[in-house]
């Protein structure tokens, strides 16, 4: 499957991200600013916005992720490809553009008309991972063994067998990270490690991550044309690049800062029960690189709903999703945990894969320092980055 070209769109999760406000509005989806803070549209940012008016630039980039998954292109696909040179030339319009602007609008009509203005039916519904929707029915897919079931689409039973509570698998966790007395004496770490992404051209560079409880967390990566930061203070995100439209972009309130505020909070684990409302279990039997999983769902401070699957032997967590409503679909993103190492009689992962539908990225900790102290100035809103060398700009 092709995937939107690295270099080209927003992280959905901060370590590495359209809403039609007017036209197709997200059920429940609102964007308050925080005080002072002018949220900046699509049509502040980009040119020859016409459906897409009146939305958060990062709600904006999650959309053009939707697309990218839907219909397994990336973005010279649907873009001249003298964009990759130039943010402007993004704004020039080709067929495929115009026909993705008639089939959004047909899309919304039909929700509308037949759902409430939910979003059941989607770009997704009918593309499946290709450009043109199929018609007649596959034989070979019909009488051929099923793909492997995604954990991530798996939901709750309602008549399911009473099995573990959300308090008893997340008690369990606790204990198999060291429990709750050395989780609390972990305060800080700073740790240096291996990242790569779309953004590095899937080359290897360096990443150094800071982090303080109860909440504050800093992510740079060194690209090798300039650093890209991530960075949530406790109360507000940013991502900082010289590859973006914009160099520095804070996140207004919604479900992209719930997941930098999630990102923090999961280092230090000891408060997991206070870290999402409405717990919930019921989920059928799942697995995941064959190891049977515990699955308990939560939502955030704006109702976007998280997974959090338990190896069911280990009681570790193996994995989190959240899911992000846009106004054309729901959009997953997911991050993987692995290699456990002991640090202060408390388990910490030193593996971290991230994947959204607008590409993928892999840390690998070398070195991980707890309790050190470290200055708020490195959770503080980032510096406009230097821009990049000329033969490495866009």
């Amino acid at each position: 499957m092709r995937i939107a070209l690295k270099r080209t769109v927003f992280a959905a999760t901060g370590f590495t991200v359209v809403y039609m406000a007017s036209l197709i509005p997200a059920a429940g989806q609102t964007t308050p600013a925080a005080a002072g803070q002018k949220v900046l549209m699509s049509e502040d940012v980009f040119k020859n916005i016409q459906v897409l008016k009146g939305i958060p630039v990062n709600q904006f980039m999650q959309t053009m992720g939707m697309f990218a998954a839907s219909l397994s292109l990336n973005c010279t696909d649907c873009h001249v490809p003298q964009s990759l040179s130039s943010w402007e030339k993004y704004a020039e319009d080709v067929p495929r553009k115009q026909t993705a602007r008639r089939m959004m609008l047909m899309v919304s009509a039909m929700n509308k008309a037949n759902f409430g203005g939910r979003n059941v039916i989607t770009c997704y519904t009918c593309h499946r991972g290709g450009v043109t929707p199929k018609a007649i029915p596959s034989l070979a897919e019909q009488y051929s063994a099923p793909p492997p079931e995604d954990a991530n689409e798996i939901e709750i039973i309602p008549a399911a067998a009473p099995g573990p509570s959300a308090d008893q698998i997340l008690d369990r966790y606790i204990q198999a990270l060291g429990g709750a007395t050395r989780l609390a004496a972990l305060t800080s770490f700073t740790a240096k490690g291996t990242y790569k992404g779309f953004d590095t051209d899937m080359t290897t560079v360096s990443v150094d991550l800071f982090a303080k409880a109860p909440g504050q967390r800093s992510m740079i990566v060194h690209t090798g044309v300039g650093d890209s930061t991530t960075t949530y203070d406790g109360r507000t995100g940013w991502f900082a690049a010289n590859d973006k439209p914009l160099p520095v972009l804070e996140l207004p309130p919604g479900a992209d800062l719930d997941g930098l505020k999630l990102d923090a909070e999961l280092d230090f684990p000891g408060r997991i029960k206070q870290m999402l409302t409405q717990w919930r279990v019921g989920f059928p039997e799942t697995a995941i690189d064959d190891h049977d999983m515990q699955v308990v769902q939560g939502l955030t401070a704006s109702k976007a709903r998280v997974k959090l699957f338990f190896d069911k032997q280990s009681g570790l967590l193996v994995r989190h999703v959240r899911y992000v409503e846009t106004p054309v679909g729901t959009v997953p993103v997911q991050v993987d945990y692995g290699d456990y190492r002991d640090v202060m009689g408390v388990k910490m992962p030193y593996h971290l894969v991230m994947t959204w539908t607008d590409g993928r990225s892999v840390i690998d900790l070398t070195e991980l320092k707890p309790n050190v102290p470290i200055d708020n100035a490195k959770f503080a809103k980032p510096a406009p980055p230097a821009p990049m060398p000329k033969a490495a700009a866009r």
